[in-house]
């Protein structure tokens, strides 16, 4: 019978992590240590958008990274003004570890400024890379 109730509690352990995972991946959201972060084009090996940037962390193995990848190339190519930057995650470990990425893909959103506007770990959606990209051109139109 306690052999019952631990595989009871395991299971329900385990499904209570994934439905809270599932809820949160791919979301961009703000988090409390991302206040002042500031990225330049030189951390991160190109150019700025003049409107925003979309920063992806990627990894060579990372198959989410692939379609997150196709997602913002093509929402890049919508909004005029946006750039796309992926960073390698493997060979920048020092932006890696500064930022706290935990994981691939990443998603960074950044205003014109470069400052770092929303996050996402996992896949996002195109709609809600959308709407962050609407926030962080108002947000960065606040301050100018």
């Amino acid at each position: 019978m306690t052999g019952l109730m631990v595989c009871l509690a395991v299971l329900a352990s385990a499904g209570a992590f994934g439905l809270l995972r599932a809820r949160r991946d791919g979301r961009l959201r703000v988090r409390s240590g991302d206040t002042g972060v500031r990225l330049t084009a030189a951390q991160l090996g190109g150019p700025l958008g003049t409107r925003a940037t979309l920063v992806q962390f990627s990894s060579a193995f990372c198959q989410p990274c692939r379609a997150t990848r196709r997602v913002l190339a093509d929402v890049a190519s919508m909004v005029e003004g946006v750039t796309h930057i992926e960073v390698n995650a493997e060979a920048r470990l020092e932006l890696v570890r500064a930022l706290s990425i935990l994981r691939t893909p990443t998603v960074l959103v950044l205003d014109a400024d470069g400052a770092l506007v929303r996050r996402a770990s996992g896949q996002p959606r195109r709609a809600d890379v959308i709407a962050a990209l609407g926030r962080a051109v108002a947000e960065g139109g606040d301050d100018r």
